[in-house]
């Protein structure tokens, strides 16, 4: 598989093709990224082959059989091993070994992602525990979507409360009274478009808010 450097949206190799790598593996496909899959289990490489653009059985913790799969010259790597945690950061240590520059971790508890912080990982990722915290916003207010940043900044999507219906962005001063920015606006039956200062909301409209996690919440239990 020896290859040139790879650009920024190249190819991606995903070490651990469980439940969480296989659905990875597998979206990045339907995206038309090209993607290889690495893992240990016979029957999981055999009912991924021919879905991905590789798949191959190999030891990820062996920095000699990833370097034969050329991993080294990926710009991406994805480790979707979880409950291995030997086997996870031994792998992450390996890719940064080789020097793969952007590499992303599942980690399956905060003190797994800690080690695997400290061992340089660029991104570590905890898919249930995101998930989790996220849906608890969903059920406990009016937001339809909504997503955090590590600093405590968030954008939702939600319905308008009663007191903005009917007039202008610039004129119901949301971002004075409540603290938080409208992005945007989707009527039904349209696209969402960019929200400006002479948007008008209506009832019924779907919008997006971003400013702070606590702001964004208090806005969406408006009614």
């Amino acid at each position: 598989m020896a290859r040139h450097k790879m650009p920024a949206d190249g190819p991606v190799v995903v070490i651990g093709l469980g439940r969480f790598g296989k659905s990875l593996a597998l979206e990045l496909i339907d995206e038309g990224v090209e993607v290889l899959g690495i893992d240990t289990d016979t029957k999981l490489i055999q009912s991924l082959a021919g879905r991905l653009t590789h798949v191959v059985e190999a030891d990820s913790t062996n920095v000699e059989s990833m370097r034969q799969l050329s991993v080294h010259e990926f710009d991406r790597a994805v480790i979707g091993i979880g409950t291995d945690l030997e086997s996870s950061i031994l792998t992450a240590t390996v890719l940064l070994d080789l020097g793969v520059p952007n590499v992303w971790a599942k980690a399956v508890t905060a003190s797994h992602g800690r080690i695997l912080s400290r061992l340089g990982v660029h991104h570590v990722v905890r898919p249930e525990h995101d998930m989790g915290k996220r849906v608890a916003h969903l059920v406990r207010g009016r937001m339809l979507d909504y997503m955090e940043f590590d600093d405590g900044y968030a954008i939702v999507k939600t319905r308008p409360p009663s007191s903005m219906c009917g007039m202008s962005l610039g004129e119901s001063a949301v971002r004075t009274r409540y603290g938080v920015t409208v992005v945007g606006v989707k009527r039904s039956g349209h696209e969402f478009t960019h929200a400006t200062a002479d948007t008008i909301v209506e009832a019924g409209d779907l919008i997006i808010v971003s400013g702070t996690a606590r702001n964004v919440e208090q806005f969406s239990a408006l009614q």
